[in-house]
């Protein structure tokens, strides 16, 4: 480009950059979609559903590096999708039909206290979060322990690392 010239798209019309706007704006949200882990639309907040997450967790909210229980914020890590006998194992899922969930690392200290002054994995770190998004019903499930869960049927009916599984709604 010349010195004093203008950009080509500076001289488009009003209407013509609005298209190109548009454009722009769509590609830009696609790519992002593509982009973005299997079960990206767990993000955002979630109201307790069951029993055990009512008086336990309280509400939470999931985004791309966080996860905040009981107004507390603690950074979050995706790991890896879980596949769907993966999923059937911890969540009591349909294999056949379940979806993939999510294997996220975290680090709740034991100390934190939630509601009615309960703890995520008793007197040990919540180390491990697997999400599972079942309609509109968000399951999740927290581990201690410093070595990835194993999610097979077996291991985690005798499971002590299970801290416990919860159900969100939005």
């Amino acid at each position: 480009m010349r010195p004093g010239t203008f950009p080509a798209f500076l001289s488009l019309g009003r209407k013509k950059m609005k298209k190109l706007y548009t454009a722009v704006t769509a590609i830009l949200t696609l790519t992002i979609a593509l982009h973005s882990p299997a079960q990206g639309y767990v993000k955002g907040p979630w109201r307790a559903a069951s029993k055990s997450a009512a008086s336990i967790t309280g509400d939470i909210a999931i985004s791309d590096a966080k996860v905040t229980i009981n107004f507390k914020s603690f950074p979050l890590a995706p790991i890896r999708s879980l596949q769907p006998a993966e999923v059937a194992a911890v969540f009591d899922a349909d294999v056949n039909t379940s979806p993939p969930g999510n294997l996220f690392r975290l680090s709740v200290p034991a100390s934190f206290r939630l509601l009615h002054r309960n703890t995520l994995c008793g007197s040990d770190n919540t180390q491990w979060m697997a999400t599972y998004l079942d309609g509109k019903t968000l399951q999740v499930a927290f581990f201690s322990g410093d070595e990835v869960p194993v999610f097979t049927m077996e291991l985690m009916s005798n499971s002590a690392r299970l801290c416990g599984v919860y159900a969100y709604v939005r």
